[in-house]
């Protein structure tokens, strides 16, 4: 049975946020005994967020969370005298993963019920407001849902998220189609948990700077592992994803909601592994496509990658080339109905090699691709961002 399950953007429904810290040690209550200390956390507060946990036994714990500028060294908390241990950091307005690592044992934060999924693991998600763009605010919101469909491709259920814009269950108009895909080790929830999609396109369309839209996010992985991720099946393998996103997941998306079906009206577009999904799915289809995104990344795989400080430069890719694989579609004269083909990466980001070198051989068949360098690496900061100047950008 194919079942929807739709949850609207609510504001304050993505963040925990109160005023006051934690409380002494509560009496106990139904003969519970004595409780321990009330704990908040996070406790978001004007440019800061204190991060809690009560392990009044634990010899160690740090906060993990990758994306918060600075604490990718796992910043050691400390511990009060009532076995609360804390952490308050000032990183840019966003949302923000993370994990308690309590002596050596990684754990979600036990009071805080916002969550982000990714592949293999699940997050505590905490927003920090302050960016308008995308920020929860007083406008008309769009419904997000889960959907559950059969690929025929792979031979069982799968998953995928699909943004409706405001006034579409009202409304008897068809809208256009936006494919996004998210990246390696991350899930179809990504986008709009951590990703806050839904909240963009809320802010661009009540804002009018982009048209009422459709957004697909699929499941990238066919596999817990990260299989049929990178865009390239194994040697004389099938690629599964594409199969899985050509032959169910639009047919699926496009017989199910109001959307129109041509070119000029779909686009795809994907960060990191996703993007190099983008480029094979567009590339190899190109009469489906008028416009397409790539989110720090490129054709991964088919480009040298410079070598990082104090490591041996990885290896150089060995067989054919995609570019040799891919002639034909490269040369394909449906190029000429790309509108848009935008390439964005952060200068730090250990992919701008494979972005240029991608950029310049779409050049060299006679595509015409903008390549934009951003600050900052391989980060949700940045793929926000970029989610918020392509969006305008499409179906004008």
């Amino acid at each position: 049975m194919r079942y929807a399950i739709a949850t609207l953007f609510l504001a304050g429904s993505m963040w925990a946020q109160a005023p006051t810290p934690a409380a002494p040690a509560q009496p106990g209550r139904g003969g519970r005994g004595p409780q321990g200390p009330v704990v908040v956390s996070p406790e978001v507060g004007a440019g800061k967020i204190t991060f809690r946990i009560h392990a009044p036994k634990a010899e160690s714990v740090r906060l993990s969370a990758g994306d918060i500028p600075s604490s990718g060294q796992a910043p050691a908390m400390t511990k009060g005298e009532n076995g609360i241990w804390e952490v308050t950091l000032t990183p840019p307005p966003g949302a923000y993963r993370y994990v308690f690592n309590v002596d050596g044992v990684r754990t979600i934060d036990p009071v805080n019920p916002s969550t982000s999924e990714s592949n293999a693991n699940t997050w505590s998600l905490v927003y920090l407001p302050g960016a308008e763009w995308m920020d929860t605010n007083r406008v008309p919101h769009g419904t997000v849902a889960s959907v559950t469909y059969y690929s025929e491709a792979l031979k069982r259920n799968r998953r995928m998220h699909v943004y409706t814009p405001p006034g579409y269950e009202t409304s008897t108009q068809k809208y256009p189609v936006f494919y996004l895909l998210h990246g390696a080790s991350d899930c179809d929830d990504s986008w709009t948990s951590v990703g806050r999609a839904g909240f963009i396109l809320d802010n661009l369309i009540a804002a009018k700077k982009a048209k009422p839209m459709v957004v697909v996010m699929p499941a990238g992985h066919t596999s817990r592992t990260g299989g049929g991720g990178g865009g390239r099946g194994a040697a004389g393998q099938p690629d599964e994803f594409q199969q899985d996103f050509i032959n169910d997941i639009m047919p699926y998306a496009e017989a199910h909601y109001r959307v129109l079906t041509d070119r000029n009206h779909r686009a795809i577009a994907g960060l990191s592994m996703g993007g190099s999904q983008t480029l094979n799915a567009s590339l190899t289809h190109l009469d489906k496509f008028a416009y397409i995104g790539v989110y720090s990344s490129g054709l991964i795989g088919s480009f040298p990658r410079p070598a990082q400080p104090g490591q041996a430069a990885p290896p150089a890719p060995t067989g054919p080339s995609w570019e040799e694989t891919h002639k034909a579609d490269l040369d394909n004269p449906a190029k000429k109905g790309v509108k848009l083909f935008w390439f964005a990466t952060g200068v730090d980001d250990g992919l701008m090699s494979t972005s240029k070198g991608t950029v310049e051989m779409l050049k060299k068949h006679g595509f015409s691709p903008s390549m934009k360098e951003s600050p900052g690496a391989h980060t949700w900061i940045n793929w926000r961002e970029y989610l918020n100047e392509f969006a305008p950008q499409l179906f004008q």
